[in-house]
């Protein structure tokens, strides 16, 4: 991968990416962008009660991580490689599910102030998973705050994040097929690495035959 390269990871609940951002951090010797995730105090809420805690979740989410793209892009983001867990653009796939009209509306005013001072990755990667898959990972991983998440949810999660990948054209984009990878294992990892050091430019799809999930 060139050096002064900034790479987002992206996919639903579950997939894998905050396991493949930081493998490929470690290989670049670049900077990790972690999601903040357990420090939202409405998530645990939420997850219990969707509609109650909703507006209150994702303003938190859309605050903090512009918080965090500020203060990291205020350093020098092209002395290295920088390799995030999440895309800033996707705060709004889980604005249009969770929101009601009036709650989206004032949000959506609060977006056009921030979105357009984000600085945009030069690659996304979109990893998918069937969402058997997905919920067989939230299982293992075990977080507490997730015990609630359902299957409903979930799969709306998966359909909003294809919806939105199959519209997205403002950096080019990885999208990988996770159902069958084991990013885990060394050889699935390494040839999901192979692919995005090669990618430059416009779509690619990669759908591996690897270890079964």
């Amino acid at each position: 991968m060139e050096k002064a390269r900034y790479v987002a990871v992206e996919g639903p609940i579950g997939v894998g990416k905050t396991t493949l951002a930081t493998a490929l951090a470690e290989r670049t010797g670049g900077r990790l962008v972690l999601e903040v995730v357990e420090e939202n105090p409405f998530l645990a809420g939420f997850y219990q009660d969707r509609k109650k805690h909703a507006f209150q979740t994702q303003l938190f989410f859309l605050l903090s991580r512009f918080q965090q793209q500020q203060e990291l892009f205020q350093q020098d983001l092209f002395s290295q490689v920088t390799v995030s867990d999440y895309l800033f653009a996707k705060d709004r796939i889980f604005a249009s599910l969770t929101l009601d009209p009036n709650e989206l509306a004032l949000y959506e005013r609060v977006w056009q102030v921030m979105g357009p001072r984000v600085v945009k990755p030069d690659l996304v990667v979109y990893l998918q998973a069937r969402p058997e898959v997905l919920q067989a990972r939230i299982r293992k991983r075990g977080r507490d705050f997730e015990r609630h998440l359902d299957g409903d949810y979930l799969d709306a999660l998966s359909r909003a994040y294809g919806d939105f990948f199959f519209h997205y054209d403002e950096t080019p984009l990885l999208v990988v097929n996770t159902s069958d990878l084991d990013l885990g294992d060394e050889a699935d990892l390494e040839s999901l690495l192979t692919q995005i050091r090669r990618h430059r430019k416009g779509r690619l799809h990669y759908n591996p035959e690897g270890h079964k999930a």
